[in-house]
């Protein structure tokens, strides 16, 4: 083998080692990054409760159409209510927005659970007035009433949702 093609193939593979790093460093970052934001909200607990609602009650004109289709349906749910977790007690009302749950600060809910990633899951009514959760290709999964989800589901009233140990469910 020339001298030539040795010094290509080192330096080849030294680009690779490299880029390797690179993308480890840029992965692990994004990880602190995302546990740095909630640790934050964690930490102004009480602020928590209130940011899902804070979204949801400036636009007064979407309000009425969005309550006038869920009103359509008897029994149907209202809010949003966290059973579990380090949120326990929190409630977002539910007034036909969609609902995001995980680590990122723009989520809806922000949840503070090491099984959650970064944009988990979303809860959206569908033209029938039905709430669906769908998972977003989280790694440790959604699961609706001890099943894991893997297509958008509706809602039973009442269902747990469990996003690690998170507990979140649909109520009137």
């Amino acid at each position: 083998m020339s001298e030539l093609t040795l010094t290509v193939m080192r330096l080849g593979f030294l680009a690779v080692l490299w880029l390797f790093v690179i993308v480890a460093v840029q992965v692990i970052r994004s990880d602190l990054f995302g546990t740095r934001v909630t640790q934050r909200v964690a930490a102004g607990r009480r602020a928590a409760p209130d940011r899902p609602q804070r979204p949801a009650a400036p636009p007064q004109q979407r309000q009425q159409p969005a309550r006038s289709g869920t009103r359509g349906r008897r029994g149907g749910p209202t809010k949003l209510v966290v059973s579990e977790g380090t949120l326990a007690g929190t409630t977002v009302a539910l007034q036909g927005q969609t609902i995001t749950l995980g680590r990122a600060h723009d989520s809806t809910i922000v949840l503070d659970d090491d099984y959650a990633s970064s944009r988990h899951a979303r809860i959206y009514p569908d033209r029938d007035g039905q709430w669906i959760v769908e998972d977003l290709g989280s790694t440790n999964g959604t699961y609706l009433d001890r099943t894991r989800l893997t297509a958008p589901t509706p809602i039973p009233l009442g269902a747990p949702i469990r996003i690690g140990k998170t507990v979140i469910e649909l109520r009137k």
